[in-house]
């Protein structure tokens, strides 16, 4: 094990919802794995050769497991199809470390989580740190049904089972969560966190930010994006410090793509600009960010942007690689 990745087997797998399954991670012989917080996530190289994140979603005091859940999306790409098709009981998987771009803020007075669908991951693990180190919070848990809500038992059992409300898209309209009207009276002590579907995330975000909620007190991982392409993008060139070299991305490209067709590797994650593994400094030009992790005053600053997804304003970016 190295503090980059490691190898690990599969304990557990369970049905835990419909198109849901956890996945029990350990150490094959048996050591303790790397301390984690809440919000954080790994990456698992998933049988096919690809690479996508999962939230931990056990609690961060335990050291001898991870904790992952995994939606079969029915629009996946390859990855949730091949956790839940291809990986079994037994098997073995590289992982990285685990990450945190999505931490608790623990000079909150409160906290207000929202989960939609698979994105009660983080959110879970939030909510029984929050409980255990009794700050105080509340929990909504969207889920399209009952049948597709992941860790209902877990959290019927918990201590905290009286803080969660469950809102679910099949029933009845009084039970159905009004985003706008939670989010309507922003406090100065309350910070927001969501994590779910883009839509759900679009609109809580949407909603939060338009009743005036300080960015600082807004908390946010996405699970999944699509790069955007608009009928108005262009080429352009990125220069590289180092060299001087100029490399041409044309109109169909990512910055990566073209990187690479020239010899240039940069390290990837998602490909989405979701998780920053890519994230490049920018020392000269105006880049047209389109990523879902940087904040909006960091994408402001023009200084990084996502080589994976983002594009430049500017006809040459100087890049420093």
């Amino acid at each position: 094990m190295n503090a980059d990745h490691m190898t690990v087997r599969v304990a557990r797998k369970v049905q835990e919802a419909l198109d849901i399954c956890t996945f029990e991670l350990i150490e094959p012989e048996g050591r303790a794995l790397p301390v984690f917080s809440a919000g954080s996530h790994v990456e698992v190289h998933v049988p096919g050769g690809i690479t996508r994140q999962y939230s931990l979603c056990n609690e961060p005091s335990e050291k001898h497991r991870y904790l992952i859940g995994v939606l079969k999306d029915a629009a996946s790409r390859g990855g949730s199809k091949a956790m839940h098709e291809l990986v079994n009981e037994g098997d073995l998987l590289q992982i990285s470390a685990p990450k945190n771009h999505f931490a608790l803020a623990h000079e909150a007075r409160h906290s207000l989580l929202l989960a939609g669908g698979i994105g009660v991951t983080p959110i879970l693990c939030m909510a029984e740190r929050l409980a255990m180190v009794g700050e105080s919070f509340e929990m909504h848990y969207c889920a399209r049904s009952p049948e597709r809500a992941a860790f209902r038992g877990r959290i019927a059992a918990s201590g905290f089972a009286d803080k969660v409300a469950f809102h679910f898209d099949d029933g009845d309209a009084a039970q159905k969560l009004d985003i706008s009207a939670l989010l309507a009276q922003p406090s100065r002590g309350t910070h927001l966190y969501v994590c779910g579907p883009k839509g759900f995330m679009d609109a809580g975000l949407g909603a939060a930010r338009k009743a005036g909620w300080p960015e600082a007190q807004l908390h946010y991982e996405f699970f999944s994006a699509e790069v955007v392409k608009l009928d108005t993008d262009r080429a352009f060139e990125v220069k590289l410090a180092s060299s001087g070299r100029t490399i041409l991305i044309s109109k169909d490209q990512t910055v990566v793509e073209a990187l690479s067709e020239a010899g240039i590797e940069v390290a990837t994650s998602c490909g989405e600009g979701i998780c920053g593994t890519c994230i490049t400094r920018v020392l000269e030009g105006t880049p047209d960010h389109r990523d879902m992790y940087l904040m909006p005053d960091e994408q402001a600053r023009n200084d990084q942007f996502t080589p994976c997804c983002s594009r430049s304003k500017s006809p040459v970016l100087v890049l420093d690689l």
